[in-house]
């Protein structure tokens, strides 16, 4: 294991002193562990965004049409709450085009 030295504003290191506290773990656990929490989900979105890179949509509309055209079976069904309104605001945010922009990524901290 190495050791890092950090400077934290104070109000923020108070505020983790008390989650510390209340999650019972040391400061050391709990900010590792939510460094942790964070490289997951960046390392994930990374992912996602490679796979998506791969995929192709002619690909996945030939495999949607193998899926057979029958009723959902029970508790698989669309909510029914707003109607057709909520579906129509589903199809909107389908047809939706994702966006080109690339992710900013930060600045890497100095060692």
């Amino acid at each position: 294991m190495s050791a890092l030295s950090l400077r934290l504003p104070e109000s923020l290191h108070r505020k983790v002193r008390e989650l510390a506290e209340q999650e019972d773990v040391s400061i050391n656990q709990f900010i590792a562990t939510a460094v942790a929490e964070k490289m997951s989900a960046l390392l994930t979105l990374d992912y996602l965004e490679q796979r998506a890179k791969r995929g192709s949509r002619a690909h996945f509309r030939s495999i949607l049409r193998q899926v057979p055209d029958v009723p959902a079976l029970p508790g698989d069904e669309w909510p029914v709450e707003g109607g057709a309104a909520s579906n129509k605001r589903l199809q909107l945010a389908r047809a939706r085009p994702a966006s080109k922009k690339p992710r900013r990524r930060r600045a890497r901290p100095r060692s």
